[in-house]
Formats: C-alpha cells, sequence, structure tokens
C-alpha cells in the first residue's frame, strides 16, 4: 500500500480485522497504533516502507531481553504485512502503576548506554528521515510554504548534526527516551517502544529532556532529577542546540501527517511552524 493513503483508525481497525483480531482495543494512535487483545498488545504499523523497522524493533527487544535490560519483550519473532501494514506482537505489560517521571527515564538510559553494539546492526539516529514522508502524508492540509520551510530548516540541522564532537562515546541508544516510552510496573520502570534504536551520539537521548522542559511544560525541578540521575547536563555540550533544533523540525513535519483527519493536529502544526519562523522558543507546544 503507498503511503499517500491516509492511516485513520478506521483503516488501522480493518488491519486489525484481517489479522485476527476484530475485539482488540485501542491503546493508543499515533505513529503505529495499538492494539490491547488480552495478554497481547498488537502495534499495527502506517505502511509497508517501516517493515524493516518493525523487524529490526523485535529484534531489539530480544537483543535488551539477552542483556537483561528492562523493556518490553516480543511475543512473536515474525512480523506480519497484513494489507501492506506490518504487524507486531508484544507481551502485555501489567497496568501501570502511576506515570513515568523523567528521573526514572536515567537510570534506563544509563544501561543502554553502557551496551555493546548487537550483531544484527543498529542504524544511525536519521532523526530527520522521517520529515518528506510526514510532509507527503500531509498533502494539502498544510501550506505549501510552511513544508518548504521544514524541508530547509531539515536539510540545514542534517548538515550541521553531521559535523557535531560527542562529549559521549557513541553507541545504542534508545533514540526517543521519554517518560512517554516508559512504563512503570510492579518490577519498576521497563521502556517501551523499541522502534528507534539507533546507534549514534548518547546525546540523543539527553537532549528530548531539554526540549520536553523547554517547549512542552516540564518542570526544571524534574528536568534537574533527570541530570542528577544521569550524571550530566547535555545542556553543558556545544552541540545541544544543533540536535534540538533538529528535533524541533521533526517534531512540526511529525504532526503535519495528522492534519488531513484532525483539524486540533492542523491548529497545532500551525502554532509549531510560527513560534519557528518567529526564532520563539518560549512558545508552548502541546502533545498530540
Amino acid at each position: 500500500m503507498a503511503d499517500t493513503v491516509v492511516f485513520t483508525q478506521e483503516r488501522a481497525r480493518a488491519v486489525l480485522d484481517a489479522a485476527g483480531h476484530p475485539e482488540a482495543e485501542l491503546l493508543a494512535f499515533g505513529e503505529n497504533a495499538v492494539f490491547a487483545a488480552g495478554r497481547l498488545v498488537i502495534k499495527i504499523g502506517r505502511g509497508a516502507d517501516l517493515l524493516e523497522r518493525a523487524r529490526r524493533e523485535v529484534r531489539t527487544a530480544d537483543w535488551l531481553a539477552k542483556h537483561d535490560v528492562p523493556a518490553v519483550r516480543s511475543a512473536e519473532s515474525e512480523v506480519r504485512l497484513v494489507d501492506g501494514h506490518p504487524v507486531t506482537y508484544w507481551q502485555r505489560l501489567p497496568d501501570p502503576l502511576r506515570p513515568a517521571e523523567p528521573a526514572d527515564v536515567a537510570p534506563l538510559l544509563r544501561l543502554v548506554h553502557a551496551l555493546p553494539e548487537p550483531d544484527f546492526g543498529l542504524p544511525p539516529r536519521d532523526l530527520l528521515g522521517g520529515v518528506e514522508r510526514w510532509l507527503r502524508l500531509a498533502g494539502d492540509a498544510i501550506d505549501p510554504a510552511d513544508a518548504a520551510y521544514l524541508r530547509n530548516r531539515r536539510d540545514g540541522f542534517a548538515a550541521a548534526a553531521a559535523e557535531l564532537e560527542p562529549y559521549l562515546e557513541r553507541g545504542p541508544i534508545h533514540g526517543d527516551a521519554l517518560p512517554r516510552n516508559v512504563h512503570i510496573g510492579p518490577d519498576g520502570p521497563v521502556l517501551v517502544d523499541l522502534e528507534t534504536f539507533s546507534s549514534d551520539l548518547r546525546e540523543h537521548d539527553l537532549v528530548v529532556q531539554t526540549l520536553s522542559r523547554d517547549r512542552y511544560g516540564v518542570p526544571a525541578a524534574a528536568y534537574d532529577a533527570f541530570t542528577a540521575a544521569y550524571g550530566w547536563d547535555v545542556t553543558e555540550w556545544p552541540g545541544n542546540t544543533v540536535l534540538r533544533g533538529a528535533r524541533e523540525t521533526a517534531g512540526c513535519a511529525w504532526v503535519a501527517q495528522h492534519a488531513p483527519a484532525s483539524p486540533a493536529a492542523l491548529h497545532e502544526f500551525r502554532r509549531r511552524v510560527a513560534s519557528l519562523r518567529a526564532d520563539d522558543a518560549t512558545v508552548r507546544w502541546y502533545s498530540f
């Protein structure tokens, strides 16, 4: 299936039915549609172009299990392609005891950042690689001038990021290490959503926390607790602003893909782009 087909909850439900799970409950809808069916969690990707990423996510889960890193476990090694969408199966976690905090993320990152490279190989963190696809999915719902602006930002930050000198040693990273990707269960914090696992600058996993503080309203005290638990503050590194700018660009384009089906997403997209055009880092962004 071409990725120009709008991925809606109705489309995801049709794929789920075709996979043989018509009674599953929708848990989340974003880059993937996530459903619960008994003791399973079923993830449906937006298109066939994400098949290899889905396969790598399953291999990553098995690799983390081998190294005893607390992370979601796969329930089936095979990744199915159903009506042009990758479908993966996961062991369902118990209900969370509480929402995760930034400080809960830090110990997990320390474990991940101490790991050797896996034998199957992880790709670089292609933070900006989805921009073109997300803008294409947005289609005519967004202003072409905004799309062109984001493409220019993407190119500029991609070039700048390639020249960065890291402070930390390169290696395995989660790639999207936010509290929403940590589950607090009875045995403690567990990493989830492993599809962005990469081998790249460890600083990627830390810059996301600065953006959470500055754009998404995470309290400064929560950020300070994260840096204390991790043992270093990435804002001390000159490359922080480059990775932050790249992530802001990706964040705008990611919201754009939802604009054709969601007026709220279109409104948020326009707010985000306007704040970047105005170079106003004080504008609050809202999760979508």
